[in-house]
Order: structure tokens, then sequence, then C-alpha cells
């Protein structure tokens, strides 16, 4: 049976708590390991944590810290996203505003006050014009294939719109939505 997956393309300390809190409010496993600024782990080795935690689904976090060439969170992503047994239900790119990089194009993203909106944001949460999120652990994504991309600014922090303190609630909604556009409880 395949692992139902969520990716987090940051792993800094304050994404870990952040991504920890929002997986617990979705009734997920965090794989806290995966965490590191940048990825400590090698994709074969988050790929066995996933393998091995008690539910579904499991949010892991990959990072480049700042490497605006294909680093080892963006190695790792690529291992993890094309195992077998792994369904990747979607990704959360979160911007960096890091120079040099291609970027993606988001699905959507959610702002720093929770909204939907239809374009991409920047490191802080606030809506942009294009549908581009640059940050260093996302260009990887447009050679992989991903059911849904979702947009955010950094994780536990946004001008204090996502801290840990009050439930983590920008990375928390988009975990759920990626859940509902996967139809799975939330």
């Amino acid at each position: 049976m395949k692992r139902k997956v969520i990716l987090v393309t940051d792993g800094d300390n304050c994404a870990v708590k952040a991504v920890e809190a929002a997986a617990k409010n979705i009734g997920g496993r965090c794989i806290s390991r995966s965490g590191g600024n940048p990825t400590e782990l090698t994709g074969k080795e988050i790929v066995e944590l996933i393998r091995t935690a008690s539910y579904d689904p499991v949010v892991v976090m990959v990072d480049d810290r700042g490497n605006t060439h294909r680093g080892p969170g963006e190695v790792a992503m690529d291992y993890i996203m094309n195992s077998k047994d792994i369904n990747i239900l979607g990704v959360i790119a979160v911007a960096s505003n890091t120079n040099g990089v291609k970027g993606i194009k988001v699905d959507y993203s959610i702002d720093n006050n929770g909204n939907i909106v239809r374009s991409a944001v920047d490191k802080n949460g606030y809506q942009k014009k294009d549908k581009i999120i640059k940050g260093d652990t996302v260009d990887v994504l447009n050679d992989l294939e991903v059911p849904v991309v979702i947009g955010i600014g950094d994780p536990g922090k946004m001008d204090g719109f996502d801290n840990v303190e009050i439930g983590a609630p920008i990375v928390t909604k988009a975990m759920e939505e990626i859940m509902r556009y996967n139809k799975e409880p939330v």
C-alpha cells in the first residue's frame, strides 16, 4: 500500500516546529528528522522513515539552505517523489525570495491572512502579481509530476501570521487544502 505524503520545501528550526504543529492539526504524522537546513538525510533515508510512520498522511521537509543549484533538499525530494511506494498528495512550496532560481508555478497560494489566492506569495505571505514562487528548494518541481502545488510564505514566521503559538494556521491551511484536493478526510 502506498504511503500518502505531503512535502514541504523548508526545514529550518522554525519551519520544523510549524510543520510539526500543522501535521498534528490535520491528524498527520510529521517526520521531524527530515527537517534540517540544509536537509541532512538522503531521499532513501527519508523514504525508510516514511515507510515506518504509524499513519498517514506523512509530512516531510526538504531544504537546500539557499543553494540555487540542485542541493540536498531537491535531490532528496526527487528521490522521494520517484519512489514507487509513495503517493505524493501535494507539495507546499515555500517562498524564500531567492535570486537566481527559475521558481515554480503554483496552483494557488495561502496568503498570510489565510486567504486562498490565485497567485504566488512572497516570503512574508503577501500576494504577488504572478504565479511563480521563488525558493531555494522548488526548481526541481518543474521536472516532476505533482498533483497540486500550494505556495506559502516562510512557515512559522510570515510577520507573525504563522507562529506556532497560534497553531501555525497558514501551513495548516495549506495541508488541509492538499487533503481536500485529494478528497482525504481532514
